[in-house]
């Protein structure tokens, strides 16, 4: 197994550990503290394995597979815990959870075509915005510039979520043409 699958199976490791410090006790500030680190550095297990695997020629099977599902599971936890403190609306996570079935649903699709459909700009703005809003809520500080760009991230994450999608949408809409 080479280094870059072993970053997303180390990212993967880290996501319940990631979701038990966030959840523990969501009141305690030196645990949140231990879950964002834990939740950067996952994060940029994310950026490396991809680079790694790109400037070295290690692309395999596996980590095409693994690599954006490592990246869906940490970020949907993240989400979904971020629900569950009380500090992300429900609806904001359906809507980008929905972007990923959808735009997942669009790639399954297209390689039964023999089609790859290239990650867009849109899609990596909307990653790093959704990583910042999730660095930020996680730490939970009680002070208006916290909150406010909290709130910031959060609505840019969303608007980006849903630009992304119309754009992945709009540019591969012939992969939902009947195929002979």
């Amino acid at each position: 197994m080479n280094l870059p699958n072993k970053l997303t199976i180390f990212r993967v490791i880290l996501i319940p550990f990631f979701v038990v410090f966030l959840l523990l006790d969501p009141e305690n500030q030196m645990y949140r503290y231990i879950a964002d680190a834990i939740f950067i550095v996952a994060s940029l297990t994310d950026m490396l394995d991809g680079k790694i695997a790109r400037k070295y020629n290690l692309v395999t099977n596996f980590g095409k597979f693994m690599d954006p599902l490592a990246d869906k599971l940490l970020v949907c936890s993240a989400m979904i815990c971020l629900i569950a403190t009380g500090q992300l609306a429900a609806w904001i996570v359906i809507v980008i959870i929905a972007r990923e079935f959808i735009i997942s649903g669009f790639r399954l699709v297209a390689s039964d075509n023999g089609i790859v459909i290239a990650a867009s700009y849109w899609g990596k703005f909307k990653t790093v915005f959704q990583m910042a809003m999730t660095i930020v809520l996680i730490l939970n500080i009680d002070h208006p510039i916290m909150l406010l760009l909290g709130q910031i991230l959060t609505y840019i994450a969303l608007a980006l979520t849903v630009i992304s999608l119309i754009d992945y949408v709009w540019k591969n809409k012939s992969v939902l043409k009947e195929q002979k």
